[in-house]
């Protein structure tokens, strides 16, 4: 299984090219570029659905509480990027947040609610300033709206995995999935540090 998943990461490095990351805001207007930002991304889609996969692991508020935690500070990462304040080491910062949160997934270490939500919005600070600083000629508010949207989507398709891997190990009384899964993202987020 972990064959397949380290099969299935390297293809999708190889499949994700920059110049296809974004649609264009002028052609297909500012909502829809922003819808696409994180999905075509290959660091941002890694980051999303292992922020719902750890906040599936600790389960009840945590999978309202870590998400929203990620958007929000997202929003402000964003608003702080527009308004032109500088922010230090975001692309190492990015492929710093999928190796930890992975690493977090995979060794299924005790977390309290708001540790896990301050994390993932230190990070997730981050991820919002490069959306802001890739806005190009796009409408700051549609953009912002459909990049939460597209991100909170990820998060939610995150948690669903999380849910369903916990139903399929119920059975052998072992995390195998989620831990294989957080291993994976973690790999990955590897490979792209030092694929650059």
């Amino acid at each position: 299984m972990i064959k397949r998943f380290f099969m299935t990461t390297a293809a999708l490095v190889a499949a994700t090219a920059p110049a296809f990351a974004h649609l264009d805001p002028a052609e297909h207007g500012s909502f829809a570029a922003g819808i696409s930002h994180p999905l075509f991304g290959l660091d941002h889609v890694l980051v999303m659905l292992a922020v719902g996969l750890w906040a599936a692991s600790l389960g009840g508020r945590a999978m309202l509480v870590v998400p929203a935690s990620f958007v929000g500070a997202m929003g402000l990462g964003f608003a702080a990027a527009i308004s032109g304040v500088p922010l230090p080491f975001v692309e190492p910062v990015i492929l710093a947040s999928i190796i930890f949160i992975g690493i977090m997934v995979a060794l299924a270490l005790p977390f309290s609610v708001a540790g896990m939500a301050v994390s993932v919005g230190f990070f997730a600070v981050f991820h919002g300033h490069a959306h802001g600083g890739e806005l190009g000629q796009a409408g700051a508010a549609s953009f912002a709206i459909g990049f939460m949207l597209a991100t909170a989507a990820l998060h939610a398709t995150g948690i669903a995995l999380g849910l369903g891997f916990s139903r399929l190990q119920a059975s052998a009384g072992k995390a195998y999935m989620t831990r294989s899964a957080g291993l994976a993202t973690a790999a990955a987020g590897l490979a792209l540090a030092f694929a650059g």
